[in-house]
């Protein structure tokens, strides 16, 4: 069973990185540089800046942020629970 969470947990994590990648597309259409070679220092920089430009655009948050943090929850929730059940 520990298994099964863990590899949601990696499955949950790719999404993430897809998100990212796709948030970083979203920002160089609407004109904000991204440093690719800095991508992971400065991601939460990049998904605020996301965020901000999508709120001012249309007046709410893109779903990418959403997808993003959604993504990261369920790793994180999955990994923890995968990882207990291991040691059990």
């Amino acid at each position: 069973m520990s298994t099964l969470f863990l590899v949601v947990a990696i499955l949950a994590a790719l999404w993430g990185v897809v998100d990212a990648i796709l948030i970083a597309i979203a920002l160089d259409k609407r004109g904000i540089a991204v440093n690719m070679l800095l991508f992971r220092l400065f991601f939460f920089r990049y998904l605020s800046d996301y965020r901000k430009a999508t709120l001012r655009e249309t007046g709410k948050v893109g779903p990418l942020y959403y997808s993003y943090i959604a993504a990261m929850s369920v790793a994180l929730v999955c990994a923890a629970i995968g990882l207990i059940l291991r040691a059990k």
